[in-house]
């Protein structure tokens, strides 16, 4: 094969392994968090790229470590199995982005920089063990938490993440966890995954999904001081649409990605509606 077009297959699979999606998503909204919070255009840049690396890192390792269960169920939309790179290359990608992860949040400070890492140590134990115990919401939940926790601490000012906040994008993490699933729930049973998600089964999973998600909503809409203006409840309205599409979509099509997809839209309505009460979400110590 040619040199070219082996490379071209490399960086496919690269990028097809990277769980890009949601990996540009989370990374963004980690970014338009800490510009809402007034970080500067150095901690803002720091943050991309310690997000960034960190989800590289997650995506890659998940797709190194499940590489011989894709291969026994077939799942062909996999890189490992349609041939383009190999676990062990995966493996290597892994470990050389959690290196710049590590680099990168420490450089944020010392506080926000463990957070952050104990967020991608999270994910780590997900892809490694716990996405087969009934503890699989237990890294999405601690993980999402923690980056909130992140990007707050490497804010100007003595400030720490209000609780409100912290819960709400734990709900969120939980929710999109178990609407990723749910496409799988069969594949991963096969192989020995049994997750939160499949001991409830596709039904009850069907309808936790969404109500987490709504849940986050409601978080994010009541929690600021005051009474929630028009931009929260306009946004909390498009919220709980996307929630709900979601939940529509587990049942009329019970392999689709949309779920998933839909999870993400909430969280970046959750995000543009955090970055609009940004002096709530920081508060003094």
């Amino acid at each position: 094969m040619a040199p070219r077009t082996e490379a071209r297959r490399l960086v496919s699979g690269l990028v097809r392994a990277s769980h890009a999606a949601p990996a540009v998503v989370v990374t963004g909204l980690a970014a338009a968090l800490a510009a809402a919070l007034g970080s500067g255009w150095g901690t803002v840049a720091l943050i991309t790229v310690a997000v960034g690396s960190g989800q590289l890192s997650v995506g890659w390792s998940n797709d190194w470590i499940d590489a011989a269960r894709d291969v026994a169920v077939g799942r062909t939309d996999k890189p490992v199995v349609a041939g383009l790179l190999t676990a062990g290359t995966l493996r290597d990608a892994a470990l050389v982005a959690v290196a710049v992860c590590v680099a990168t949040s420490l450089a944020l400070g010392l506080a926000a920089g463990a957070a952050h890492l104990v967020a991608v140590a999270g994910a780590w134990a997900y892809n490694a063990r716990l996405k087969q115990t009934v503890w699989s919401w237990l890294p999405y939940a601690l993980s999402f938490a923690l980056l909130a926790v992140a990007v707050v601490l490497a804010a100007p000012g003595p400030r720490v993440p209000a609780g409100w906040a912290v819960a709400a994008a734990a709900l969120l993490g939980v929710g999109a966890h178990v609407a990723n699933t749910l496409p799988d729930l069969e594949d991963d049973a096969a192989t020995g995954v049994r997750g939160l998600p499949h001991r409830l089964g596709r039904r009850a999973s069907g309808v936790l999904a969404p109500s987490l998600l709504v849940a986050a909503v409601a978080v994010v809409v009541t929690g600021p001081a005051g009474a929630p203006g028009r931009a929260a409840w306009i946004g909390g309205t498009i919220a709980v649409g996307l929630a709900l599409a979601a939940g529509i979509s587990t049942v009329a099509r019970p392999r689709s990605r949309a779920p998933f997809g839909l999870s993400l839209g909430v969280a970046v309505v959750c995000v543009v509606l955090l970055g609009l009460t940004a002096a709530d979400i920081a508060v003094g110590p």
